[in-house]
């Protein structure tokens, strides 16, 4: 089940990886991590943005980021190589709520996803989706975490 929201920007700093999504998301989280203990920040949200569409793209150039929530006036510290502050784009999303199993997020994001495609009001949008993470699974596989999907009305006119 989800639910159709107005979601404001989320600034973020983090990594920004390709290859294959399983192995990726690790390492960037990893990067994160080592990134944020030395720099002691006190992040409030945990994001992974994906870019590509893994039915379509192979493997080896599917794209996506690890990231904090930051402040918009965020300034990138010395000493983070490799560092991107940017911003995910505000607007319509699906959102829903799911605890993952056993490691296994694509599970959720393909039942999401189909959901989304039997929808009558609403369709996919052209921007990234992302997850927020609302536990740390890393030691038990199981995690809490929105996943969200950019989305605008099937009636709207299209854009010009």
């Amino acid at each position: 089940m989800y639910q159709i929201r107005d979601v404001p920007v989320r600034h973020v700093a983090g990594f920004h990886l390709v290859g294959p999504w399983d192995v990726m998301v690790k390492q960037g989280f990893d990067q994160l991590m080592l990134w944020v203990r030395t720099q002691q920040l006190d992040p409030e949200e945990w994001v992974a943005a994906y870019y590509d569409n893994p039915d379509v793209v192979p493997p080896e150039k599917l794209r996506c980021s690890t990231f904090i929530r930051v402040n918009a006036d965020f300034v990138v510290p010395p000493a983070s190589e490799g560092v991107i502050c940017t911003a995910l784009a505000g607007g319509t999303y699906a959102v829903a709520s799911v605890q993952v199993e056993n490691n296994d997020f694509e599970t959720p994001w393909r039942g999401f996803f189909t959901q989304l495609l039997q929808d009558n009001h609403y369709q996919m949008d052209a921007k990234p989706c992302y997850e927020v993470y609302q536990s740390d699974g890393s030691q038990t596989g199981t995690w809490m975490i929105d996943m969200y999907i950019p989305v605008k009305s099937k009636s709207a006119p299209a854009e010009r």
